[in-house]
């Protein structure tokens, strides 16, 4: 079912507040007087699914925002909110929005090093936490967070030893703290929520920082609101639409929707008992709309696609055969054409016996809508997950635009495309191909950094980064990076992105980096799939130990070179790998090689390793390798190899 279906099937859809005019928390307010007991959040745990009507969203948000000002938060104080995907990220949210605080959230998988830093440069009051994990990283920073006045835990396990601590104190006594504060002043809350202006900074989020140091980009409430108007104008899910929560709070994805399209439109946010647990929460819930990264679905269709190749022969026959049979119907539809009443059948049939058991196992079967963001995917996801009737969409935005703000139509999915702007968003292309944006949705700049704003904006418009161009139909293809476009020794321009997501589609590569500038031809650093290539050399008796180890295997360097020769098939001969290196370590955000959202700092990757990347040019066959190895319990090893160097 697509999505212009799935609403016309409502009888009576149902819209959100208008939000011209408000606040987030204004809307809240507006919310719990009109919707009262309908659900506005749901949540897993201990494997049960509770519930939160709008008064209850209203009231856990009251209670932070007041506890927050018993303790001195002032208007203009920012705080800090380090937790997944859990309700108290949202009350916390906007309970400090409530008394004018602007929030910034910060990635879990950060150390305690870069929170430190980051959470100096707002010089935050408070931080709100979700465990003793993040509580011992802050602990551990202690002498340099004078600003940070208290550190607000909500998960209390563990914790009991650190009841002593004056700088801590659980989220429960914050709530405690708040609804005294409400008995003794019951109209300091609204009072303090008339004051907020739409163009208040609401929120700052961290860029991707995949050329340097992340910047903090201010959004204001107006920003998610219009962002919120824009999706539920263009894609009117109302009411009666479901959203799973599964981005970081610290990504731009997750902040749009739930502080912006669930709050104007009145939609449930679900979220998840843990990330182990998602596949499960999918096919209990049964959402209707998920926008999640590309990882998520390259990781999906690996998964898929090697548990099927190692199914018995019948059934590996029958998902080949289904598949070319939707693979044929999804290139009809791209070009336009209508497939026959005989194709029409097999899909059917194909659908029912085949793919909804399949996309019921995985959590996926009542889609009605998906969509990926974030970092370039292949058109082989797309064209796969399209494949087994799994309306999956590229869609394209940034943090500094307030989110996405281009979607492929149901209608006119084109997978090499990111679809056509929402409403309210003007899109425009420079002399120079860099995508340009123009809308209310824009942020206001970057938090104290005058020459980065400044940099981020041509005659009004939004410079993007990214090289593009608008197609006959309308729609908008994405080349690459600006900065990342790179011509070989022949001068032939080329985008890393295009060659290294058709890579990485392998249920086998688990990430890809290639080169070229100025190079004779083009070379790659791999890194293996640990899940499945293990897997794969378990079953054809391989021994192995590490992932070292297993990367170095001469038949796994075969296995992989056979899937880049696929690849390569695919390309022109200027965009084809000639040389690559089974990388012996992980790509790793906690040693600055990928960004916390999991985009490759090429710049960095590239200094690291150019002793490895310069000897795929030379005239050599392998080479030796010393390096320190920074392991998950912040011990650092020294790690001795030789790597070879493949060539096709």
């Amino acid at each position: 079912m697509n999505l212009e279906s799935a609403n016309r099937d409502q009888k009576t859809p149902k819209k959100g507040v208008s939000g011209t005019g408000l606040t987030l928390p204004q809307i809240l307010l507006k919310n719990s007087e009109s919707f009262g007991d309908r659900t506005a959040i749901r949540e897993k745990a201990y494997g049960i699914w509770q519930s939160y009507n709008w008064r209850d969203y209203l009231d856990f948000t009251k209670k932070v925002g007041l506890g927050l000002s018993a303790l001195g938060l002032k208007r203009g104080d920012n705080i800090g909110i380090i937790m997944d995907n859990h309700p108290e990220w949202l009350f916390s949210q906007l309970g400090g929005q409530a008394f004018g605080s602007a929030a910034l959230n910060l990635f879990t998988s950060a150390v305690s090093d870069e929170m430190a830093g980051t959470l100096n440069r707002i010089q935050a009051s408070y931080v709100i936490v979700e465990d003793q994990e993040q509580t011992d990283k802050l602990l551990e920073m202690r002498d340099r967070l004078g600003h940070v006045k208290k550190v607000i835990y909500v998960d209390r396990t563990g914790m009991s030893s650190y009841r002593d601590n004056d700088w801590l104190m659980s989220f429960a006594e914050l709530l405690d703290l708040g609804e005294d504060m409400d008995r003794k002043q019951p109209d300091l809350f609204a009072a303090e929520v008339s004051k907020g202006r739409p163009d208040d900074i609401a929120l700052m989020i961290m860029t991707s920082g995949t050329t340097g140091v992340s910047k903090l980009a201010m959004l204001s409430h107006v920003n998610f609101i219009e962002m919120a108007v824009s999706w539920l104008e263009t894609i009117p899910a109302g009411m009666n639409a479901d959203w799973l929560s599964i981005s970081p709070p610290a990504w731009i994805v997750d902040q749009m929707w739930g502080a912006g399209v669930a709050m104007v439109g009145g939609i449930t946010m679900n979220f998840p008992e843990t990330r182990e647990t998602i596949v499960e929460d999918f096919r209990e819930l049964g959402p209707n709309i998920v926008i999640t990264s590309s990882r998520f679905w390259e990781d999906l269709a690996s998964t898929i696609r090697v548990r099927m190749s190692d199914s018995g022969f019948i059934r590996r026959k029958l998902f080949g055969l289904a598949e070319k049979i939707g693979g044929r119907i999804v290139d009809m539809e791209s070009q336009g054409k209508s497939p026959g009443p005989g194709l029409r059948f097999a899909r059917w049939l194909a659908d029912f016996t085949i793919f909804r058991p399949l996309l019921d196992r995985v959590g996926c079967s009542r889609f009605y809508s998906a969509y990926t963001g974030g970092h370039p995917i292949s058109p082989d996801v797309i064209r796969f997950f399209r494949s087994l009737n799994l309306n999956l969409k590229q869609c394209y935005g940034l943090t500094e635009s307030g989110g996405i703000f281009q979607v492929q139509p149901d209608s006119e999915v084109k997978a090499e495309t990111v679809g056509k702007p929402l409403s309210g968003m003007d899109v425009k292309i420079s002399d120079d191909q860099e995508v340009f944006l123009s809308s209310k949705t824009v942020f206001r700049g970057y938090y104290n950094d005058f020459e980065a704003t400044k940099n981020a904006f041509k005659d009004g418009w939004l410079r993007t980064g990214d090289a593009g161009y608008i197609d006959d139909d309308g729609h908008l293809v994405i080349i690459g990076r600006r900065e990342e476009i790179i011509r070989n020794k022949q001068g032939e321009a080329f985008s890393p992105d295009f060659i290294e997501t058709r890579v990485k589609f392998s249920p086998y590569i688990r990430e890809a980096v290639t080169f070229g500038e100025g190079r004779p031809y083009i070379s790659a650093l791999i890194n293996i799939d640990m899940g499945n290539v293990g897997n794969w050399a378990e079953e054809r008796m391989i021994p192995y130990t590490t992932y070292t180890d297993l990367s170095q295997q001469e038949e796994v360097e075969r296995l992989i070179s056979a899937e880049i020769e696929k690849v390569n098939e695919r390309l022109p001969d200027s965009m084809k790998i000639r040389k690559f290196i089974l990388l012996y370590k992980l790509l790793d955000a906690d040693d600055e090689e990928l960004t916390r959202t999991g985009k490759v700092r090429r710049r960095f990757v590239y200094g690291l390793y150019l002793k490895l990347i310069t000897a795929m040019y030379e005239d050599k066959k392998d080479l030796d390798v010393k390096t320190t190895i920074r392991y998950r319990n912040g011990q650092v090893g020294t790690l001795e190899t030789r790597v070879r160097i493949l060539e096709l």
